[in-house]
């Protein structure tokens, strides 16, 4: 099979053309430390989405959100803001004291906490707010590419994405990124690669990147043949999985088979999370706590009893996390179907929104920086 061309965002090339989805309470950098080890190094693996004002203000929290190890190259931050002044003062910041070397802006974050503001998954309908924003962006960010991801609207009635492209294109940012869903949608559903191909006919000027149920590196050589796009965003698909990104690089490298690991070298890979969790945070019972989250999406598929499970999801210590492991039968191999969808499966939820939201999609009067959050995450 043939390889697929490289990535390119801005300077930095991307081969295979693979993106780790930013997730908040993930896609920390021990995360991202998996996924890259598992990769060989190949892909972008971008941080948790980073609120601008929180960072402008030099929150605690976001401080630590924003460090990365030393060997990641390019460094990738993923900003959320509604308030264009407050955005480009972030970005501003970031360039003046090299925080990172690509910037990517969140409009697809559908939770009711982002869109009652005005943000994330809802802001792309404000059409003038949206060129706003990008515009600030672009230009406070010199040098450094400015890429965005949002999903294809606010639900079926109001779909903006194909508007959302053109704006970007003509206000310079570098590439897209689409999840095939609507905010209403979440992540229930199937998602729509049809879309992906429009926006790739949309925008041909730049790279688009595909992002919606690849479970798989079959899912995601089918959707680049598919759709076109020029690269693929993989998000849940990972949870409990980071070597997928070995399985990406064999799939869309045409190199390779598949890895099926055994509940052997599970085991092994979440201690080591939850080992580098511990070395981040600086404290292992909380490395430990903060792995706890993993354990369902680790296991899934393999034989454990509900009470193990239980104690699993309680472990406060590493010694403690390895003695329960010890004690599954760990010579079980990988579980037929496990490969499948993972994570949030909720949809078709009322999309919550600021009053009067979508009367004008050019009126953006009822915005101001009150909407950012005031702490990271989505």
């Amino acid at each position: 099979m043939t390889a697929f061309s490289p990535l390119s965002i801005g300077p930095h090339v991307v081969q295979p053309p693979v993106v780790l989805a930013p997730m908040a309470g993930i896609t920390n950098a021990p995360f991202r430390t998996l996924c890259r080890e598992f990769s060989g190094g190949k892909g972008l693996f971008v941080s948790e989405m980073i609120t601008t004002r929180a960072l402008v203000e030099r929150n605690e929290k976001t401080m630590q959100l924003i460090r990365f190890d030393a060997t990641e190259q390019p460094r990738s931050i993923q900003l959320y803001g509604v308030d264009p002044v407050t955005v480009g003062k972030a970005v501003r910041m970031i360039v003046d004291e090299d925080l990172a070397d690509h910037i990517d802006l969140n409009f697809g974050c559908p939770v009711p906490k982002v869109t009652r503001k005005g943000g994330g998954s809802a802001l792309p309908y404000k059409r003038p707010l949206l060129r706003a924003i990008l515009h600030e962006a672009v230009t406070n960010a010199g040098d450094l590419p400015v890429t965005m991801k949002m999903r294809k609207g606010i639900d079926d009635d109001h779909i903006t994405y194909l508007d959302a492209g053109r704006i970007a294109v003509e206000e310079g940012v570098t590439a897209i990124a689409l999840h095939g869903r609507t905010a209403a949608q979440h992540y229930g559903g199937t998602a729509d690669w049809d879309a992906i191909a429009r926006l790739k006919e949309h925008v041909p000027e730049i790279p688009v990147l595909g992002n919606g149920d690849i479970w798989s590196a079959d899912d995601a050589v089918r959707m680049m043949r598919e759709t076109g796009c020029d690269g693929v965003v993989v998000g849940r698909g990972c949870l409990g999985r980071p070597w997928l990104f070995a399985d990406l690089v064999a799939g869309l490298e045409g190199t390779g088979e598949y890895r099926t690991p055994g509940l052997r070298e599970v085991a092994e890979v979440m201690v080591r999370h939850a080992t580098l969790l511990g070395e981040w945070i600086g404290d292992e019972s909380r490395g430990v706590i903060d792995f706890r989250k993993h354990v369902a999406w680790y296991l899934k598929g393999f034989s454990v009893g509900s009470e193990m499970r239980k104690r699993l999801a309680i472990t406060s210590s590493l010694d403690e996390l390895r003695a329960q492991l010890s004690e599954l039968d760990l010579d079980q191999p990988w579980p037929v179907g496990a490969d499948g969808p993972r994570g949030r499966t909720s949809g078709n939820n009322r999309v919550v929104l600021p009053d009067g939201w979508l009367k004008d999609p050019y009126d953006c009067a009822g915005v101001s920086e009150d909407a950012e959050l005031d702490t990271s995450g989505g």
